[in-house]
C-alpha cells in the first residue's frame, strides 16, 4: 500500500472543477440528459479551464429521488437518456414526447409526472426496437454485445424490475416466497427470462449514450468525477440477487442490522439511514469480489470515482434492524487496509476520492492515508474562529479535494446570509472581503488554496442562493429538483468564463 507519500497520478496536476448533477442539467425531457446539453456544459468547462467535472451516483432512482437510493449499483438512470436520437431513428415520434417535454419546466423536476410520462414513452421505443435491434449499431454498437459484455448483472437486474412492476412496485422483501430473491426463480422461470426487456433496451442506450459523452469530455480533456455510495439500497437489485452478502435475517423477509450514524451536537437521536449493512467475513471470503466489481463498473463510467462515506471502511454504526432511531446501534470494525490491498491490486492508479466528511477518529485519517487516497475538504465548515479548524485555507494540504460547498450543503450564497453575526464576520475578516460576493470569494479562495484540485457547485458560480440548493440531508422527499436553465448557462459563458480562465492560469489550474 503506498499511502499519501506520493499523489495518485489522477492528483498530481492542480486544476478545478464544477459540481453539477446530470439531472440538474438544462433541456427538453424534463430532466438533464447525456444530450446535447451535457455537450454544452464539458464545452462550458472546458472554455473556463476547469478540468473536472463531478457529478451525483447515476443510477437508477426510486421514491425520494435520491441518486445515492438506487435500484442497481451497475445500472444507469433510464431518465437520462437525450430521446433525440431515438427520434432520429424512428422508434418514437416527436408527437410521442409532448407529455415528457410538458414536465420541464424551467428550473425544477417534477418527478411525479415524469415517471407518470416516462415509461409509456419507453414502452413505444422497445417495442418497435424489437423489430429491428440492430438500429443503433453504428452508433452504440451491437445490442448482443452489450448484453454479453453485462452478463453478470444486466440480465438480473432488467428481472428484479420486471418483478418489482408485477408486484405492483412493492420492495423485494414484500414480495411472494418465490420471488424474493434471484435464486427463489427456477431454472425455467430465469431461462426465459434471459430474453431482452424494456429495462435491458433503456441500459443498452443509457451506457451508449454514455459513451458518446465520455468521448466529448475526453477529447475537451476534461475529466468525470463520479460518485459512490457506500451503501445500497434496501430495495435494490443488489442486494436480492446476492443477500447472503448483506446482513439479512435468515428468513429475508428483514433486515437483522441498518446503517447510520450515532446521536451527536446536530443529531441527539443520530441519523436512522436503514441501509443493510454488508456481511464483511462473507466479502473477505470471497476476496472483495462483488466490491471489486463495483469499483470496476464505476471505473467504466467515470475518471475518478468518490466514495462516500469512507468512515464505513475503518468502523461503522450498526442498528439492530427493528429500531425507531439510532440510539441503539453500536461501533463495529470494517474491513480496513486489508480491502484496499485488494483494491489497488485491481487498480493500481487508485482513481479514488474518499468522502472523509465530519467527526472523525484518527484511525479513520490514518486509514484513508494508509490507503493513498484523498480526502475532502469543506470551505462552508471552516469559519467557526478556530485558527486550527482543519478546512481553513492555511490549514490544508494538497492531498484534500478543497470544495466551496458539496451537494449536500447550501449554496454559498445560502450559506452565508443563515450564518450567524460570528461566522460572518470570522469570514469576512479571514477573506478580506466585504460579503458583498461570498460564493465568489469561496471560489476565489479555493483557486489560491494548496490543494490540488479544487471544486465549487455550479449554483455557486451562479451566485444563487438557498431556493436552488440540491438536498438538505434528513429530509427524505422535496430534494434533488433544482434545474440549471440554459439562459443561466449562456450567462456563465458569457459573464464569467473569462474571469474564471485567468483565475485558473493565475493560481497554476
Amino acid at each position: 500500500m503506498s499511502g499519501l507519500g506520493v499523489l495518485p497520478p489522477w492528483l498530481r496536476q492542480r486544476a478545478g472543477g464544477v459540481l453539477l448533477h446530470v439531472s440538474s442539467l438544462p433541456g427538453h425531457w424534463g430532466i438533464g440528459n447525456l444530450g446535447q446539453p451535457a455537450f454544452e456544459f464539458v464545452d462550458f468547462l472546458k472554455e473556463c479551464g476547469f478540468k473536472f467535472w463531478q457529478i451525483c451516483p447515476v443510477g437508477p432512482t426510486g421514491f425520494g429521488d435520491s441518486p445515492y437510493q438506487v435500484f442497481s449499483s451497475f445500472a444507469g438512470n433510464p431518465y437520462f437518456i437525450d430521446w433525440h436520437p431515438i427520434v432520429d431513428t424512428g422508434l418514437i415520434l416527436e408527437s410521442e414526447l409532448q407529455e415528457l417535454t410538458k414536465v420541464s419546466s424551467c428550473n425544477k423536476i417534477d418527478y411525479g409526472n415524469l415517471h407518470a410520462t416516462f415509461w409509456a414513452v419507453a414502452e413505444k421505443a422497445f417495442k418497435k426496437f424489437q423489430m429491428d435491434s440492430s438500429i443503433f449499431d453504428e452508433k452504440y454498437g451491437k445490442f448482443e454485445d452489450f448484453i454479453k459484455t453485462n452478463a453478470s448483472w444486466l440480465p438480473q437486474y432488467s428481472l428484479f424490475q420486471s418483478t418489482k412492476a408485477k408486484n405492483k412496485g412493492n420492495p423485494w422483501w414484500l414480495w411472494p416466497c418465490d420471488d424474493r430473491t434471484y435464486s427463489g426463480f427456477t431454472e425455467n422461470r430465469t431461462a426465459s427470462s434471459s430474453a431482452p426487456t424494456l429495462h435491458t433496451f433503456l441500459q443498452f442506450v443509457f451506457h451508449g449514450q454514455w459513451k458518446l459523452l465520455k468521448k466529448k469530455a475526453k477529447s475537451q480533456k476534461v475529466q468525470i468525477l463520479g460518485d459512490l455510495p457506500l451503501y445500497v439500497a434496501p430495495d435494490c437489485a443488489d442486494v436480492w440477487q446476492r443477500p447472503e452478502l448483506f446482513q439479512l435475517d435468515s428468513d429475508l423477509g428483514t433486515l437483522s442490522n441498518v446503517a447510520g450514524v450515532p446521536p451527536d451536537y446536530f443529531n441527539p437521536r443520530g441519523q436512522l439511514w436503514g441501509n443493510p449493512l454488508y456481511d464483511w467475513p462473507r466479502h473477505e471470503a470471497e476476496n472483495y469480489s462483488w466490491w471489486l466489481d463495483r469499483l470496476k463498473a464505476q471505473t467504466e463510467l467515470f475518471d475518478v470515482t468518490r466514495i462516500d462515506h469512507f468512515r464505513g471502511f475503518h468502523d461503522y454504526w450498526s442498528i439492530p434492524g427493528k429500531s425507531f432511531d439510532a440510539c441503539e446501534g453500536n461501533w463495529k470494525n470494517g474491513p480496513g487496509l486489508p480491502f484496499f490491498d485488494f483494491v489497488e491490486q485491481s487498480f493500481p492508479g487508485m482513481p479514488f476520492l474518499a468522502e472523509d466528511l465530519g467527526m472523525l477518529t484518527e484511525g479513520v485519517r490514518k486509514l484513508r492515508q494508509d490507503a493513498g487516497l484523498p480526502g475532502m475538504a469543506v470551505l462552508q465548515f471552516a469559519f467557526d474562529g478556530n485558527p486550527d479548524n482543519s478546512y481553513l485555507p492555511h490549514n490544508l494540504t494538497p492531498d484534500l479535494v478543497t470544495y466551496t460547498g458539496t451537494h449536500d450543503n447550501d449554496t454559498s450564497m445560502g450559506w452565508y446570509k443563515c450564518a450567524g453575526e460570528e461566522v460572518q464576520r470570522n469570514f469576512r475578516t479571514y477573506l478580506g472581503s466585504d460579503g458583498s460576493s461570498p460564493s465568489w470569494d469561496m471560489i476565489k479562495t479555493a483557486f489560491q488554496s494548496v490543494s490540488q484540485l479544487c471544486i465549487a457547485p455550479m449554483q455557486d458560480l451562479l451566485s444563487l442562493g438557498s431556493e436552488t440548493r440540491l438536498n438538505k440531508p434528513g429530509e427524505p422527499q422535496g430534494n434533488w429538483g433544482w434545474r440549471m436553465t440554459r439562459e443561466q448557462l449562456d450567462e456563465a459563458h458569457s459573464n464569467s468564463s473569462p474571469y474564471l480562465l485567468e483565475l485558473g492560469r493565475a493560481t497554476g489550474r
